[in-house]
């Protein structure tokens, strides 16, 4: 029976464009979501863009246009980015697209109801010369860790504010110092939820990675604390409370639920039921999330928390991809310094799928890594000659019009197979950089197999031998067209075209018949 597989990349946030730091943390979604289906699997890969908060009201005073207007332009580009990507999301969709609004505030309902979303009051930041509370994002005031001014949210050293911090906090609109004002929230009660919290982490986290497994168990020791779930805000999602009209839904909330909104509208859109991929319901279903270790709370046990909080026999996530840092010339990217590439700059300077594969090679997933334009060349060297030279000189080899009838040979098919197991283990495991390391071994065998055989002296010498060598190297091409799709889609089609390849499977292609050859072009294009 084939797997319900549900992949959720992480909602970029609508306030700047995409750079490759952004690229590295997500494509290993899209390399899941190409190699399920492969198996066979039915797989709902979903995403959106992140369109509420105050970075987003910030970015839109600075610009002078309304906050709807930004979160519009930058979704806008990251459909634009994804697509040229080649990402294969089934939806990719946006938590102001009303479907996900209208869900949202359902389900939001439905935990409050269950009691685990609580009233409370506080003593929040007001600013009188505005005459409004003021978010913590909007409020600037001297980081008692490192000294430098930073946002009442987080400073760039690490240290998050208190609330006793934010009392000598001033409003960043106007520069007027705040006082504090009663103001009535709503909070989501964690530490009621903490026990089957607890208990999800117990059970999952070996499937996680480490960073997940530690900052997650971090927080559980400490003991999960309330956190607020509305804001005083006049952008985002409206509150279905009697009572708190006037606030909306905490970005954070809003945008982990997005997971289970897409899926619905996708299933709604597809005539398919989502209860068949969210649902416990016996059967070997799967969810990934994907995410950067800056969000891994947010989805190992807030998110978690959220649907245990529905009390729905919701299944809840199984596998964390928390990647760590890419940092660009061993610094971090920054727009506001000047620092590294938005994904738009890199592909008008990068081959796509080289970029791809060069980015999971060279991925972040156990410990900060580090770009530069001269490593991904190297990458795009070796691919090129590894890949294209190997597909380019057995299927041109001196006018060659038609696969020849020959026999394959048996130590390279036994390599093929033990290629498909062992790249399959990485890539379920997690283990993508593995992956791609075993990708270039096998085109190093197929070129050692062809310089070995020599076929440029068979073909003058034995023509039986040459056309086991081509048939043989040609099955070998086929094989690889398939175990190179999660990771480089747009080459593996074109191989797949010369071959006549219709159906793409996770298997081995045992045979090539009579194929004619015609327009074999270069793969690459040199850099």
């Amino acid at each position: 029976m084939n797997k319900k597989i549900v992949i959720g990349g992480a909602w970029p946030y609508a306030n700047s464009s995409l750079h490759l730091g952004h690229l590295a943390a997500l494509i290993s979604g899209d390399v899941l979501a190409r190699y399920h289906r492969l198996q066979g699997d039915d797989v709902i890969y979903v995403s959106g863009t992140d369109c509420h908060g105050t970075p987003i009201t910030e970015r839109a005073k600075k610009e002078k246009i309304s906050a709807k207007e930004i979160a519009e332009k930058y979704h806008k580009e990251f459909k634009e980015v994804f697509e040229k990507m080649y990402f294969s999301y089934d939806l990719y969709t946006k938590t102001e697209d009303e479907f996900h609004k209208e869900k949202v505030q359902e389900l939001f309902k439905r935990i409050y109801d269950n009691g685990y979303i609580v009233e409370k009051m506080d003593e929040d930041n007001y600013c009188t010369k505005c005459g409004k509370f003021v978010a913590d994002r909007e409020l600037k005031l001297i980081c008692p860790s490192c000294g430098n001014e930073t946002k009442g949210d987080q400073c760039d050293c690490g240290y998050v504010p208190t609330k006793e911090d934010l009392k000598q906090a001033i409003c960043n609109e106007c520069g007027t110092e705040t006082a504090t004002k009663e103001n009535k929230n709503l909070y989501l009660e964690l530490p009621k939820l903490q026990l089957d919290i607890e208990e999800y982490v117990c059970k999952n986290e070996c499937n996680w990675r480490k960073n997940a497994q530690n900052e997650s168990n971090k927080y559980l020791k400490e003991g999960l604390k309330e956190r607020a779930v509305t804001r005083n805000l006049d952008w985002g999602v409206d509150i279905p409370i009697n009572g708190f009209e006037d606030k909306k839904m905490y970005v954070w909330i809003d945008a982990v639920l997005g997971y289970l909104t897409a899926t619905m509208k996708y299933c709604e859109s597809n005539k398919l039921e989502w209860k068949d991929w969210w649902k416990e319901n016996g059967q070997n279903n799967k969810i990934y999330m994907i995410h950067g270790k800056d969000n891994i709370v947010f989805h190992t046990l807030i998110l978690p928390g959220l649907l245990i909080g529905l009390k729905d026999n919701i299944h809840l996530p199984d596998i964390m991809v928390s990647t760590e840092y890419l940092n660009f010339n061993e610094q971090k990217f920054s727009k506001s310094k000047g620092i590294g590439l938005t994904i738009l700059e890199a592909l008008d300077k990068f081959d796509t799928e080289t970029l791809r594969f060069h980015l999971i090679k060279n991925g972040p997933e156990t410990k900060d890594t580090n770009f530069t334009e001269e490593d991904y060349k190297m990458t795009h060297n070796e691919i090129t000659n590894k890949l294209g030279n190997f597909v380019n000189r057995t299927l041109k080899y001196k006018g060659l019009t038609i696969i020849p009838n020959g026999t394959m040979d048996v130590n390279v098919e036994k390599y093929i197979k033990e290629k498909y197991t062992e790249i399959s283990n990485y890539i379920e495991n997690i283990e993508f950089r593995k992956a791609t390391l075993s990708i270039i071994e096998l085109l190093d065998f197929a070129n050692k197999y062809y310089d070995d055989k020599k076929p440029w002296i068979q073909y003058k010498e034995n023509m039986k031998e040459f056309n086991n060598t081509i048939y043989t190297c040609a099955v070998t091409i086929a094989n690889i067209a398939n175990i190179i799709e999660p990771f480089m889609p747009k080459i593996a089609e074109k191989i797949r075209e010369y071959l006549a390849i219709k159906n793409k499977k996770w298997e081995y292609i045992g045979n090539i018949d009579c194929i004619e050859l015609n327009n074999i072009e270069p793969l690459f294009e040199r850099k």
